[in-house]
């Protein structure tokens, strides 16, 4: 039984509805980091990819135009594989094209997906200097998919992406140097990372930094400095960063109290479906700080983060003593969203 389902049955419907599968974003070609050792759920994953557009599988006129990755970027990956291995046939030191043929490969776009292939294009790209298969390829190689696992040839080649300021590669560097092969963190050393990267933008690292400034690892304590990295992080659309943002807020802590503020980026969260985020907005709602007082909702959010093991006494004691009508109220509510 799933989540959703649970939740329905939670509440004590007889036939739990059938809930509808949530489909992942698109992968982007060159996305965020790949490994996660914090706890925070997953960050985003790049920007999505448009469905095919309507002009059609048209060549651009543009003789500067990069007919691959233009292809990609429109939803045709056959077309795609080809402008890449017309490059490639022009210049067989072409690591762009490379990557990308790497890339389709590993996702499976308009090819049978096979991570040892992908690896293959990974490490002629990296061999040619392209930062981002350097980067791919150290990822594979991390977690063992389509080459031999291989921690410390990871490491190396995460080195060379970030020789060219590669954000990916810099983060991974950051959270190897935390585990630092089981020896005692070197914080130091990652907080040095996390700030290239996040110097760059790169929402992971920005939500790492913000919370080694918060707990004082690696840096001096700063709680604004952390506050505003995790705003930054949080507008970044990082899951994690959304909801510690917003419980900053809340608390006050580093930035001005602000319980309205608090309650948007719970329920931004919420609707991501974070269960700490549904817990915080749940109770949010239920007491009527920083948003309009509305216990249906409310119990709505504490019913789906219940689901998924978010124990609230005080949220089951507010759900306990609904009439029969307001229990109605907060099981079709459950259902309108799981069937959203």
């Amino acid at each position: 039984m799933n989540r959703w389902a649970a939740a329905l049955v939670g509440l004590g419907l007889a036939a739990p509805v059938q809930a509808q599968e949530f489909v992942p974003d698109s992968p982007s070609p060159f996305g965020p980091p790949a490994l996660h050792t914090f706890t925070e759920p997953p960050a985003k994953v790049g920007e999505t990819l448009p469905s095919p557009s309507s002009v059609g599988d048209t060549p651009s006129k543009d003789p500067n135009a990069d007919l691959a990755f233009g292809a990609y970027q429109r939803g045709f990956y056959a077309t795609a594989m080809r402008e890449a291995m017309k490059r490639l046939a022009k210049n067989k030191n072409d690591g762009a094209a490379m990557t990308l043929a790497g890339e389709l490969y590993s996702q499976g776009l308009g090819v049978k997906p096979s991570n040892t292939e992908a690896a293959r294009w990974y490490r002629l790209a990296a061999a040619a200097g392209d930062p981002q298969a350097m980067f791919e390829l150290g990822t594979m190689m991390l977690k063992g998919e389509g080459v031999p696992q291989d921690r410390a040839a990871a490491k190396s080649l995460f080195q060379q992406a970030a020789a060219h300021d590669h954000a990916g590669a810099l983060y991974n560097l950051g959270i190897m140097a935390l585990q630092n092969n089981g020896v005692v963190a070197d914080y130091k050393s990652a907080a040095t990372f996390f700030t290239r990267a996040a110097d760059m933008s790169d929402p992971s690292a920005e939500y790492a930094l913000a919370v080694m400034y918060r707990n004082g690892e690696g840096v001096a304590v700063d709680l604004s400095k952390a506050a505003e990295l995790m705003k930054r992080a949080a507008d970044d659309d990082n899951i994690a960063a959304i909801v510690e943002y917003g419980i900053m807020l809340f608390n006050g802590v580093g930035v001005e109290k602000d319980e309205a503020g608090a309650a948007r980026y719970f329920l931004k969260a919420a609707t991501r479906d974070n269960p700490v985020a549904q817990n915080r907005a749940a109770r949010l709602l239920v007491a009527g700080r920083g948003v309009k007082k509305d216990i249906v909702e409310g119990l709505k959010w504490h019913i789906l983060a219940r689901s998924a093991g978010i124990k609230d006494e005080w949220l089951e004691s507010q759900l306990r003593a609904l009439t029969p009508s307001e229990r109605l109220a907060v099981e079709n509510a459950v259902k309108a969203y799981i069937g959203s």
